[in-house]
């Protein structure tokens, strides 16, 4: 059974049992952190993309400069 269908009964039974295993107080904190962990996962991400877009266009680069010279070296 997929985890992607939770709905909203099973979303208010896993915040019930939450709540009585770690209690009120704890729960705000809980939110917290997850909130940042999910929020540097996506910066993190975002970054490798970014990194990986930039490195495609210097590749192109170094693959044209590279036929041209060897082009002229044939000559």
């Amino acid at each position: 059974m997929p985890f992607g269908n939770i709905g909203l009964p099973g979303l208010i039974l896993i915040l019930i049992i939450a709540l009585i295993i770690f209690g009120p107080s704890k729960l705000p904190e809980l939110g917290r952190a997850f909130g940042r962990t999910l929020s540097e996962f996506k910066s993190a991400t975002r970054n490798l993309m970014n990194d990986e877009e930039e490195d495609k266009p210097s590749d192109k680069k170094d693959q044209l400069q590279q036929a041209a010279t060897s082009s002229k070296k044939a000559e």
